[in-house]
């Protein structure tokens, strides 16, 4: 939601198979990074894109909307931070996809990764095998920068914004209108202002009330 100067160009990369092989997606919390990343892995194993977006009615998707699906590797690195976890991955990339075409691994937090953790895996971002894709999704990019300059020179970077308050009524009005339910519309705004601009914080206050 409200991140069209990302999701225009993503579409575009699945609908051309041009998909990088890493990405950084930065942002402040509750923007939508790891929700795009879930929705860019879903798209490039769908096995019947619509426009660029995963079909959510192929095998795959369904495979992926049930937690099913063995090829999405997400890990936090807030607890998977150290060198011993960037080893194993390093170790199992090579290993063709077990139910789709990519490979992907999804890494939350990574700012948090150590430097020899990054370093760990620089090889693999330098030589990737053709089947594996990176996400990298952060709060904290100048942390990356510190500790990993290398990293980013091979990620294709999207730089995500705080949503505007009429996009998170709008999203807002949508999951009442899908619950059968209403609320007026200065309570939707209120619940925006509170939301500071994150989704995922809209969503639990509208919950709440």
């Amino acid at each position: 939601v409200g991140q069209d100067h990302v999701t225009t160009t993503l579409r575009q990369s699945t609908m051309q198979n041009r998909v990088s092989h890493s990405y950084l997606f930065c942002g402040p919390r509750g923007s939508g990074k790891t929700t795009t990343a879930r929705i860019l892995a879903k798209a490039v194993n769908c096995l019947d894109l619509q426009d660029g977006d995963p079909c959510n009615a192929c095998a795959i998707c369904q495979s992926i909307n049930e937690g099913r699906f063995m090829d999405i590797i997400e890990l936090d690195a807030a607890s998977n931070r150290g060198i011993d976890h960037m080893r194993d991955i390093r170790e199992k990339v090579n290993f063709s996809p077990v139910q789709g075409s990519r490979k992907i691994y999804i890494i939350d937090e990574a700012h948090m990764l150590t430097t020899e953790a990054f370093n760990a895996l620089l090889k693999t971002l330098e030589e990737p095998p053709s089947h594996v894709k990176f996400i990298f999704a952060t709060t904290e990019p100048q942390k990356i920068q510190q500790s990993a300059a290398p990293i980013l020179s091979r990620c294709q970077r999207f730089d995500f914004r705080r949503i505007g308050s009429a996009d998170i009524v709008s999203r807002l009005g949508s999951v009442l209108e899908q619950e059968g339910s209403a609320a007026p519309a200065d309570a939707l705004r209120l619940i925006a202002r509170k939301a500071d601009g994150g989704m995922r914080d809209a969503l639990p206050l509208l919950d709440q009330v």
